[in-house]
């Protein structure tokens, strides 16, 4: 009887295995990616440059301003209560993660009380990322005149359509100014009794491309189901500050086969030609990647990347899969870093001394190929002169990882779980 009863779960999770691999095969999970390598590209303080890397990663080429900058998660969220408090006609939030606690509680507040003044609020807030909250938060924002829309909601009819995820975090006050960076609304930022405040950023910018993140908003809205007043969106950005190049990079609705976000990054990587550093809290680069990373070393490119560390890692899963990619790195002498006081959740590329790149994405196939991202990409001397000091004094608090510690890597944890981690993760 037992036997019988052990060769039914075989054969049920036999079945249930191959399902879930004819799911992935018609969902176009196992083929290629298209993998994007430059030559002749023009210099990085040639100003076609933005052109090309704008049409070659389905950007939004604009111009704009950094107006403010944090990287710290009180300053980041102090600033976004300041930008609500200020706002007289309406404020548009989008984010991926909330959780319990003081600043839900506080950005709460915020809202309620700025509807309860007249002005329009739209909340549109991932319908995973923020299933921790209770109801009842949301039905006070809504009992105070607080418009809730939740993306992308489990639909029994498209089960599988539930990996989409809008991973970004932006907020428009106004049609004038626009936030962004990696952060939620969560007191996980504060870290914990043996760790640091986590490492973030957060900029604020003007000009010419708010209309554009305003736009990426509202199709968003829209898509979860909320109404558009085109009406009360002037679609004009507003600035007296000399204005620089800017790109802004949806990444909406990617596939397997092309990803915005990835043929960005995959891009300027291949046109650097000094420096090349990559912050990320999940680093998993693709064969392409690694490659790419590589043959910018052999170049004589600075490659140096900062990630978090096993210690402080919020998902320790991720951190073994991650690990298990180096050894290619590694052994090209590409410095890796694991940043010590606290886990990083910053996403940020320095390329060069003119180009930095920054906003939601993290360095990994679920950002490229499931999420819908938001990130900006800018020739803007001051926002580069606050990334490169974040990262420096990222480094100086970081352990490099050499040839050897990865040599001498667990069997279990990182070349067995590692693998079968690396597989599951690139998946879903």
């Amino acid at each position: 009887m037992i036997l019988l009863i052990l060769q039914g779960l075989l054969v049920a999770l036999l079945g249930l295995t191959l399902l879930i691999l004819l799911s992935l095969y018609i969902r176009g999970a196992f083929q290629s990616s298209v993998q994007y390598r430059v030559k002749h590209a023009p210099s990085p303080s040639d100003p076609t440059l933005a052109v090309a890397l704008s049409s070659l990663s389905t950007s939004f080429l604009s111009q704009g301003t950094m107006t403010h900058f944090w990287s710290c998660p009180d300053q980041i969220q102090q600033a976004r209560l300041e930008a609500i408090f200020q706002a007289q006609q309406r404020i548009y939030f989008e984010t991926f993660y909330m959780t319990p606690g003081r600043r839900a509680r506080d950005f709460a507040a915020a809202v309620t009380q700025k509807a309860a003044e007249g002005v329009e609020v739209l909340l549109l807030l991932d319908s995973y990322g923020t299933s921790s909250l209770p109801r009842r938060y949301w039905q006070r924002l809504r009992r105070a005149g607080v418009q809730v829309v939740f993306f992308n909601s489990f639909n029994w009819r498209a089960p599988a359509n539930f990996a989409g995820r809008t991973h970004r975090k932006l907020l428009v006050v106004d049609s004038k100014i626009a936030l962004l960076g990696g952060a939620g609304i969560s007191d996980d930022w504060d870290g914990d009794e043996n760790a640091a405040p986590w490492l973030d950023i957060e900029l604020q910018v003007e000009g010419d491309l708010i209309p554009f993140l305003e736009g990426q908003f509202l199709q968003h809205w829209t898509y979860g189901g909320g109404e558009v007043n085109l009406a009360l969106s002037r679609f004009a950005g507003e600035t007296q500050a000399p204005q620089a190049p800017f790109m802004i990079t949806p990444g909406n609705n990617p596939t397997y086969r092309y990803s915005p976000i990835k043929s960005l990054k995959e891009n300027l990587i291949g046109v650097a030609q000094e420096r090349l550093w990559i912050a990320s809290p999940y680093l998993l680069p693709d064969d392409n990647l690694r490659s790419l990373l590589v043959e910018a070393k052999q170049a004589g490119v600075d490659v140096r990347l900062l990630t978090a560390c096993a210690q402080q890692i919020d998902k320790p899963y991720v951190y073994y899969a991650a690990f298990e990619l180096y050894g290619e790195l590694l052994a090209a002498d590409i410095a890796i870093y694991e940043y010590q006081p606290s886990m990083i959740h910053a996403k940020m590329i320095l390329m060069d001394r003119q180009w930095v790149n920054t906003g939601s994405a993290n360095f990994d196939s679920r950002s490229f190929f499931h999420n819908d991202e938001l990130d900006l990409t800018a020739n803007a001397p001051e926002l580069v002169k606050q990334i490169e000091q974040v990262f420096q004094q990222a480094f100086a608090c970081s352990q490099r990882v050499t040839l050897q510690n990865w040599q001498n890597r667990s069997w279990i944890r990182h070349r067995l779980m590692g693998r079968v981690i690396g597989f599951v993760q690139w998946q879903l």
